[in-house]
Order: structure tokens, then C-alpha cells, then sequence
């Protein structure tokens, strides 16, 4: 019994694109995702309301 390294069995089946097709589709989406989450922790920074009233709005300049 033999085997033989160049049998074709061994070679991927990349001819009919079907792998990069798959790849691409898949980066997409998790680049969706990943821009998603980026989108929830920006806003999720963002103040929920304006400050009320002037406290910390007067600087003393005078050393």
C-alpha cells in the first residue's frame, strides 16, 4: 500500500471560488457586528442629560 502526495483528493477545492466567497461574506458580517458594538459603547458614553446650573463652570484665574 502506497500514498501518494500529489493525489488530488489532498488539493483544495478552491476552482469554483466558493471559499473566498464564503470568507468575504463572513468578514462582512463581523465587521458589522464589530461596528454594532463600537456604535453601543459610543453612546453608551454619551451624557444622558445636560448639566443643570453653573457648578464648575467659574474657574478662579487669581494664583
Amino acid at each position: 500500500m502506497s500514498i501518494s502526495l500529489s493525489a488530488p483528493n489532498l488539493e483544495p477545492n478552491m476552482s469554483h471560488g466558493s471559499v473566498g466567497l464564503k470568507v468575504a461574506q463572513m468578514s462582512k458580517e463581523q465587521q458589522k457586528i464589530e461596528g454594532d458594538i463600537a456604535l453601543k459603547l459610543i453612546e453608551s458614553a454619551l451624557p444622558e442629560t445636560a448639566p443643570v446650573g453653573n457648578a464648575g463652570h467659574i474657574i478662579s484665574t487669581k494664583a
